[in-house]
């Protein structure tokens, strides 16, 4: 008897978690090289492999990231102690997409917002870094929608 291959059967989130994920990549050349957006972008999608990616978020994410940075960073600034030049390269960017989706994508629970930062954070930060992020989001997503909070202690 032959076994059976069973497909691994792909999450409809996953194209977006790929395309936070190149979008963190393309952040941080970012914030060493400081190129324009559309370069970076331009870059990535000639150079990096998007099967499975949702390009168009990945272009958006990067464009509101690199447009609103000053912003984003004044919003994340009072949750967090060490906004200037002592953050960790990484665990800045991923503040900053996690601020952009609490800003912009309010379709996108802030529940899932923290947990897909927290997974980057994980995978691509400091040791504790995934604990560092969680808390500076918690803390933005309970300003920036009281509403859902609200919503979710009245369960």
């Amino acid at each position: 008897m032959g076994r059976s291959r069973s497909k691994r059967t792909v999450s409809p989130f996953e194209p977006r978690r790929r395309a936070r994920r190149r979008a963190l990549q393309a952040l941080y050349q970012w914030q060493l090289n400081d190129d324009s957006a559309v370069s970076i972008i331009k870059q990535f999608l000639e150079e990096q492999n998007f099967e499975g990616v949702d390009a168009e978020y990945f272009q958006q994410l990067v464009r509101d990231v690199i447009a609103e940075g000053e912003l984003l960073d004044a919003k994340l600034g009072p949750h967090v102690e060490r906004i200037d030049s002592s953050l960790d390269q990484m665990e800045r960017v991923i503040l900053r997409i996690g601020a952009v989706e609490l800003l912009k994508h309010p379709e996108i629970p802030y529940r899932v917002v923290i947990d897909e930062a927290v997974e980057l954070a994980h995978r691509f930060g400091a040791e504790q870094g995934h604990s560092f992020v969680n808390g500076v989001l918690d803390r933005l997503a309970r300003e920036l929608r009281p509403i859902e909070f609200q919503a979710e202690a009245g369960r």
